[in-house]
């Protein structure tokens, strides 16, 4: 069995969720079967452990999941992106598109720093459109975004188009909806 199909595995495919005709990939599975979360971070640590990493940003809620073991392991700051309203300090802000509508996101500026170099983590990667916004985000502070990191890829909705410039690595890739 090749390596990534413990993954493969645990994720859950679930039809016309949330909506008719989605097709939605559930990663609590990755949650409860350690072993596939072990992975998933090891993973990580195997693509960024030696880049020249100053800080870990991860998207409200599950990019935190799999963001704050990384930075743990790499003794690096986790800056939160949270939606609007949900930080209580001073922040910076942006307004988005979703596909199903508009957004806001967040992130306290007391934790971006000018020339931090971040790695931007969430669990998926669909249309690539929250991630954009998030770089934009950190840009607001002065930060780059030097890498971004999903476990599950879905390269059919052409999320390249949307994040041109910035590397993106995902552990698996599904093909088709």
């Amino acid at each position: 069995m090749p390596e990534h199909e413990i993954i493969e595995n645990a994720i859950r495919k679930v039809p016309d969720f949330p909506k008719p005709g989605v097709l939605f990939y559930d990663i609590t599975g990755i949650l409860v079967n350690p072993k596939a979360f072990s992975y998933c971070i090891d993973r990580m640590e195997e693509a960024y452990g030696k880049s020249d990493v100053d800080a870990v940003a991860a998207i409200e809620s599950r990019g935190f999941i799999f963001a704050a073991p990384f930075a743990v392991r790499r003794a690096l700051p986790l800056i939160l992106l949270r939606k609007k309203g949900k930080l209580p300090g001073e922040t910076y802000g942006i307004n988005f598109t979703l596909e199903y509508g508009q957004d806001v996101l967040e992130v306290h500026r007391s934790d971006v720093g000018k020339g931090q170099r971040i790695l931007l983590v969430d669990d998926l990667i669909a249309t690539g459109g929250t991630l954009n916004a998030a770089a934009q985000l950190l840009a607001l502070g002065g930060a780059k975004v030097i890498g971004i990191f999903g476990v599950v890829g879905l390269p059919f909705l052409h999320y390249e188009k949307v994040l041109t410039g910035f590397p993106v690595r995902t552990l698996i890739r599904y093909s088709s909806e």
